[in-house]
C-alpha cells in the first residue's frame, strides 16, 4: 500500500488514503515519488470535464523520483537513480505506430498513467501518491544537473510542445508564435529560443511581458485584432498553448506560406475557421499530443544540455484543492508541483 490524494467524484475535495501498486514483474521498477505536477488536464479529468471519468482517481502523470527497487530483468535504472514517469504507462508495443517510435500513437491504445485501465483491467493511479510502480521501457533517466522540483513538468508541459516544434523545424530562421504564457506555453518559449528560432508571445496580459522575455522570447504581443492584423504573414509556426476559444482566421492570417498553426491547448468548445484562410498561402491546422517514450528521453537529454527547467510553485498535498482553482483562474506562474512526501 502507498499512501495518495484520492478525488472520490467530480465536485469532492481531495483526502488522503492508500492505493495498492502491483508487485514487481522483471521489466518493472518502483520509483519513490518525491515531485508530482499538476496539469490542467488533471482539471478537467478529476472535474469531468472532458469525458466520463474513473473514480476514486488519483491523478498526477508529472512524476519525478527515485528508484527504490529494480525488477530481474531491469538494465536501464539502478536503485538509487532518479527516474522520470510521465503521461503513458504501457503501450502495445506490436502495432504499426509502436513499431515506428511513435507509442504514444498506439493503434490498440496507450495506457494514460491515471484514470484509466490497463490491458488487464485494472485502474491506473497516478503521481499524486508516494510510488510508482513501471515498466522500465516507460522511465527516464533525468539529468544530473536538473532541479528535481522544476523537472517534474518536463514529463508533461515539457514534452507537449518540444515534439511540436521538433516536427515542425523549430530553428534558426524560422519565426515561431506561442500563444499563451502559461504552463505549456512557458516551455515553448524555452525551447523554441534554445533551438535558435525567432519566438514570439501572442499574450493577453502586459503583466507577463518581462517573463517572456526573460525566458527568450524577442517580442511579447497582446493578441488583439488591431495587433494581429499587423503581424500579418509574419510567422512560420504558432504553437497554441491556450485552452480559449480564438478568431482562428485571425490567427490564421499571421501565417505565411507553408505556416502552421498547431494546437497544444485544448479549448473546450469546438473551433471554427473559413477553409479560405488554409488554401490561402497553403496554410495548415495541426495538432500534436505528447511525445514518444524516445522523444521524451530526447527532450530530457536536451534540457540537461540548454539548463532547462519548468517555473515552479512548490506546495504541499495541503495546498493542492486551492492550487486547482489558481489553475483554472490562470493565477499560477508557471506550473505548480507536489512535494509527494507531504501526501
Amino acid at each position: 500500500m502507498t499512501k495518495a490524494l484520492l478525488l472520490d467524484s467530480p465536485t469532492a475535495k481531495f483526502k488522503r488514503g492508500e492505493i495498492t501498486r502491483r508487485a514487481l514483474n522483471p521489466d518493472d521498477i518502483r520509483v519513490e515519488i518525491h515531485y508530482s505536477g499538476i496539469c490542467h488536464s488533471d482539471i478537467h479529468q478529476g472535474r469531468e470535464e472532458w469525458f466520463e471519468s474513473i473514480f476514486p482517481m488519483v491523478p498526477g502523470h508529472e512524476m519525478v523520483g527515485v528508484v527504490t527497487e529494480i525488477g530481474s530483468d531491469v538494465k536501464k535504472f539502478k536503485v538509487g537513480d532518479t527516474a522520470g514517469v510521465g503521461v503513458f504507462v504501457d503501450s502495445c508495443g506490436t502495432c504499426e505506430t509502436c513499431v515506428a517510435g511513435y507509442d504514444q500513437y498506439c493503434f490498440t491504445g496507450r495506457i494514460e498513467a491515471y484514470n484509466a485501465k490497463d490491458y488487464q483491467g485494472n485502474v491506473t493511479y497516478g503521481g499524486y501518491s508516494q510510488e510508482i510502480v513501471v515498466r522500465e521501457f516507460f522511465a527516464h533517466t533525468v539529468p544530473d544537473n536538473l532541479d528535481v522540483s522544476a523537472t517534474a513538468p518536463l514529463l508533461c508541459a515539457g514534452i507537449t510542445v518540444y515534439s511540436p516544434l521538433k516536427n515542425w523545424g523549430a530553428g534558426p530562421g524560422k519565426k515561431v508564435a506561442v500563444i499563451g504564457l502559461g504552463g505549456l506555453g512557458h516551455m515553448a518559449v524555452k525551447f523554441a529560443h534554445a533551438m535558435g528560432a525567432d519566438v514570439t508571445v501572442l499574450g493577453m496580459s502586459e503583466s507577463k511581458k518581462a517573463d517572456a522575455i526573460r525566458m527568450g522570447a524577442k517580442d511579447y504581443v497582446i493578441a488583439s485584432e488591431e495587433n494581429l492584423q499587423n503581424l500579418k504573414l509574419n510567422f512560420d509556426l504558432i504553437i497554441n498553448a491556450s485552452s480559449a476559444s480564438l478568431d482562428i482566421d485571425l490567427v490564421l492570417s499571421t501565417l505565411t506560406v507553408d505556416g502552421t498553426l498547431v494546437y497544444v491547448g485544448l479549448p473546450p468548445e469546438d473551433q471554427k475557421f473559413s477553409p479560405f484562410s488554409v488554401a490561402d498561402k497553403r496554410r495548415s491546422i495541426a495538432g500534436s499530443n505528447t511525445g514518444s517514450m524516445a522523444e521524451t528521453q530526447e527532450m530530457l537529454n536536451f534540457c540537461g544540455e540548454h539548463g532547462i527547467t519548468s517555473d515552479v510553485e512548490l506546495i504541499t498535498a495541503d495546498d493542492v484543492d486551492e492550487a486547482w482553482d489558481r489553475v483554472v483562474a490562470s493565477d499560477v506562474k508557471y506550473r505548480f508541483v507536489i512535494d509527494a512526501t507531504t501526501i
